[in-house]
C-alpha cells in the first residue's frame, strides 16, 4: 500500500466503515511508514484546530453601514 492509497481510504478507516482486510493493510502501512503516521496525526488534529479558530466580529461601523445599504436596497425594490 502506498501513502496515496492509504489517504484514499483514511476517512472510511477513521469512521470504522472500512472492511477488516483493508483496515489491516492500512494498519500495516501505519506501522511501517512514519510519514503516513505524521499525515494521520495532522488529519486528526485539523478539525480541533479549525474549531478553535476564533470568529472575527464585524466592527460596529461596518455593521451599521451594511444594514443601511441593505435597507436601502430592499426599500428600493
Amino acid at each position: 500500500m502506498t501513502c496515496q492509497d492509504a489517504i484514499a481510504i483514511l476517512a472510511d478507516y477513521l469512521a470504522a466503515t472500512l472492511g477488516p482486510a483493508a483496515a489491516e493493510t492500512l494498519e500495516a502501512h501505519l506501522r511501517d511508514c512514519a510519514a503516513y503516521v505524521a499525515y494521520l496525526n495532522t488529519y486528526r488534529t485539523t478539525p480541533a484546530l479549525v474549531a478553535k479558530a476564533s470568529r472575527v466580529e464585524m466592527p460596529p461601523e461596518m455593521k451599521r453601514r451594511l444594514r443601511e445599504f441593505l435597507l436601502a436596497k430592499l426599500g428600493g425594490s
